[in-house]
């Protein structure tokens, strides 16, 4: 059942509704990627998709097309980025041309400014329960290691306010490295 049309078909689908009901932003997303592609389609592993993640994250450009990017090739290759593109691109797109035709009487309206309040609790507690699913398998592994390089980042990137640029460039070159190191380790063997 799984033939290149039927994944191409579900991977616009998933993607159009992700992008059409998600807000907060990229990481809310790629959470509800997971959730769609991990768990309820078992196309892609846990692992795999903290890897895709973590390209998504340090390519230029919207996390969220990003995302949909490194998943769409991962399922059906280059037809698979530009179904997943266009998918994730669509609703914003749409949303937000209907928007800013209405924009003048909207942004007085006291209900839509109680709504985005409210919509901001609800996104902070969603980028929450993000983390938490990109740390749970790296909590797994028992990687002290890892664990350092997780709470350096965090402590470079929040208590020293060190711009996340370097610290996703940082984090590449200690990727390298530790591969590098861990290669030459088993090849010892």
């Amino acid at each position: 059942m799984n033939t290149k049309g039927y994944i191409l078909r579900k991977l616009f689908i998933s993607t159009f509704m992700l992008s059409a009901f998600t807000f907060g932003g990229g990481y809310v997303i790629i959470s509800l990627m997971k959730k769609k592609f991990v768990d309820e389609f078992a196309w892609i592993n846990e692992e795999e998709m903290l890897d895709l993640v973590a390209i998504a994250q340090s390519a230029p450009g919207a996390i969220a097309v990003n995302g949909a990017i490194v998943i769409g090739y991962k399922l059906a290759g280059l037809l698979g980025i530009l179904v997943s593109v266009i998918a994730t691109i669509l609703p914003p797109f749409i949303i937000i041309t209907a928007i800013s035709f209405f924009y003048e009487v909207v942004k007085t309206n006291l209900f839509v400014k109680l709504m985005l309040q409210g919509m901001q609790a609800g996104v902070a507690s969603v980028i929450m329960l993000v983390v938490y699913d990109m740390v749970k398998p790296l909590l797994k592994k028992k990687d002290y290691l890892s664990y350092a390089i997780l709470i350096l980042s965090f402590i470079a990137g929040y208590v020293l306010n060190v711009s996340a640029i370097y610290i996703i460039l940082a984090s590449i070159l200690l990727g390298i490295v530790l591969v590098l190191w861990r290669g030459k380790q088993y090849d010892t063997h």
